[in-house]
């Protein structure tokens, strides 16, 4: 079997560098790195003008105050009021640049995201838990937009504000800019262990978060079971536990920023104190003026929220490079069925579906392990409907995965009227053959949505769609969407909770009869029907599958009597092949399976089964016909004819 979905590994992608991590972006930045370069100009031209109001608080300082010349301040304050309004400016047009860009990349990765996921096998979609995709398409991608938008641009902003700034002060002495430089180097050993700890406390938070999403929506999804067997408790004890553990991890991170922080706060602290005491030091040795002092102090405090920003933008910078690893990991999965590069067409499809020797075993099968199915032959001729029997765990469901390529062959081929599946297009393949599954799945859409699904090919509203709807609602005995509140076009509501498991599965049928395949696979489509339904369904189904071929599960008795022939599966391969008459008297093994199907199904009608346990674990012909006639106090040779089986 296929292993349980479970919280993915880090890919190797986390060994890449910070940089080389995020520059895998450049695909969706690319279209619009203009917005974003004239947001970070912006941003740059603000930070600039930020640091022009010192120099001109200096020259108003040692000119205008000193000589006391009022109109001259005014100016100055006039001055230092446009410099002000101009930063503001500069301000507002960065987020008028970089919104719109971020959220355009946004969409774009969200949509690839989701494409990408359609065309991932279903055994990506095995391995990974639904909360984990969520959670990337969701939490991640939006973390990723607001990095963009807003930490990338101030971040490289910043860090030139920080070096002119540092020029600047070197300018008014070489003391007081190397004592502001020194006391820097602190925060710089400190930013460097902080990203080591903090990037593996984003990754394990986030992944934590997808399995607590993981948890919400399997609880949502099973309520009903978790309320009929008083579970409840039970889900928020698991669920406490995972959001505890969610919480230590966010308390951690919380640590991590409030260390770097008190480092960011004291450093410029200690900066500013001995630059005053080396400022005050100076100006008694006559090495600098009092307005160039006071400059200084100005700048510095220019300078203090970009330094103290770098803290936070920095950890931004690391949780969205977190991000990017986990969209990252499922972008860099490997597709492995996908169109071939050269594609077969073809022209005139009959129907015929042929396994030769196909072999299939799940990825994490053991090595010491049987494949699951270990060599079928099979053949169904165009048009024939071919029952598929076997206890349970035989691989029946595994088989009808293969004809439609959800799963490929490990071994062997699946051919379609003479050509391997595989060099189909997945399009045209999937045009072919049509699937009804037990579990039946249904969209958050309308009833005419749901059925009409398998046929891109149809104006959902036209006549012709309205008569492929009408007919395929009519084969599924489906009458009861016309008493739902807005008939066809009721929408359903999420995987068809509102209706009951018969309602669903019989839309499921529908949208198989409606796709018009030239390949029906059922599997066990009428399993959560009542008998009279089940019935007048198997009577419809019977005038759809007469130019149809169709693969049949069968776990129920009934099922087989819509079968041309009935293949049995054992051990992972076909062992025989024939009417239901012929395996019956041929069969032991057939008979034994027949038998629990109908211990199953008397267990669940409460009928009496046709076939008792001396009549299918008969040895051989002989015994099972005498088994049969005592039970039905019939001839021998009129209970077994294939009429008598089918009454």
């Amino acid at each position: 079997m296929s292993s349980s979905p479970s919280t993915p590994k880090p890919s190797p992608s986390s060994a890449l560098s910070t940089p080389a991590a995020l520059w895998r972006l450049k695909p969706f930045v690319k279209p619009v790195v203009w917005r974003l370069a004239g947001g970070a100009a912006s941003a740059l031209a603000a930070a600039v003008i930020a640091l022009m109001i010192p120099i001109v608080l200096e020259q108003i300082i040692a000119g205008p105050v000193r000589s006391g010349e009022v109109s001259a301040i005014v100016w100055g304050a006039l001055i230092v009021f446009a410099l002000a309004l101009g930063e503001a400016v500069m301000v507002w047009l960065r987020r008028q640049f970089v919104l719109n860009p971020a959220t355009e990349v946004e969409y774009q990765m969200r949509t690839q995201l989701y494409a990408r996921l359609q065309t991932l096998p279903v055994s990506f979609h095995d391995r990974w838990q639904s909360g984990q995709l969520l959670s990337r398409m969701m939490q991640d991608i939006g973390l990723i937009r607001r990095w963009l938008a807003f930490g990338l641009v101030l971040l490289v902003v910043n860090i030139l504000t920080i070096a002119i700034g540092s020029v600047l002060l070197f300018g008014w002495h070489w003391l007081l800019g190397t004592i502001f430089l020194v006391t820097a180097i602190p925060l710089w050993i400190r930013g460097y262990l902080f990203e080591k700890r903090y990037g593996a406390l984003t990754r394990r938070s986030q992944d934590q978060a997808g399995d607590l999403a993981t948890s919400v929506e399997e609880s949502v999804h099973g309520i009903r079971v978790l309320k009929a067997f008083g579970r409840g408790k039970h889900a928020l004890s698991r669920f406490s536990r995972q959001a505890e553990t969610l919480r230590e991890t966010e308390m951690s991170k919380a640590g991590a920023i409030a260390s770097i922080w008190f480092w960011l706060d004291l450093m410029p602290q200690i900066a500013f104190g001995l630059s005053l005491m080396s400022g005050i030091w100076l100006i008694s040795q006559n090495a600098i003026e009092l307005p160039q002092l006071f400059a200084f102090f100005a700048m510095a405090t220019v300078l203090r929220w970009p330094i103290e920003s770098i803290g936070f933008l920095f950890s931004f910078m690391l949780d969205a490079r977190t991000a990017t690893d986990r969209v990252f990991e499922i972008f860099s999965e490997t597709n492995s069925i996908s169109d071939p590069e050269n594609p077969v067409h073809i022209e005139d499809p009959r129907g015929e579906l042929v396994f030769e020797n196909a072999h299939f075993r799940y990825q994490d099968a053991g090595a010491h392990e049987r494949d699951l199915l270990d060599g079928i032959d099979l053949v169904l001729r165009p048009g024939e409907t071919m029952a598929l029997v076997g206890l349970t765990g035989s691989g029946k469901t595994t088989l009808t995965t293969l004809p439609a390529r959800l799963y490929d062959v490990t071994g062997g081929r699946v051919t379609l009227d003479g050509v391997d599946v595989r060099d189909l297009t997945l399009a045209e393949l999937r045009q072919h053959i049509a699937m009804a599954f037990e579990d039946a799945t249904l969209f958050s859409a309308s009833v005419r949505e749901n059925v009409l699904l398998g046929r891109a090919d149809l104006d959902v509203h036209s006549e012709e769609a309205e008569r492929v709807l009408r007919e395929a609602l009519d084969v599924a005995q489906a009458a009861f969407v016309d008493s739902l509140p807005e008939g066809v076009e009721t929408i359903i509501g999420e995987e068809g909770l509102s209706l009951s498991g018969g309602q669903r599965q019989r839309l499921a049928l529908a949208r198989a009869v409606a796709a018009n395949p030239r390949v029906l696979v059922l599997d066990d489509p009428l399993s959560a029907l009542d008998v009279d339904t089940e019935a007048l369904v198997e009577e419809a189904l019977r005038h759809v599958l007469a130019e149809t071929t169709a693969l049949v599960v069968a776990h129920r008795p009934s099922t087989v009597a819509l079968a041309d022939r009935v293949a049995l599966l054992e051990a992972g391969r076909i062992t025989a092949v024939g009417t239901h008459a012929e395996l019956l008297k041929s069969s032991r093994h057939y008979r034994h399976v027949i038998s629990s199907l109908e211990a199953e199904e008397a267990a669940r009608t409460g009928a009496i089964p046709i076939i008792s346990q001396d009549a299918a674990e008969a040895d051989d012909l002989e015994d099972a016909e005498a088994a049969f006639a005592k039970e039905g106090d019939l001839p021998e040779e009129e209970f077994i004819t294939e009429e008598e089986v089918q009454a």
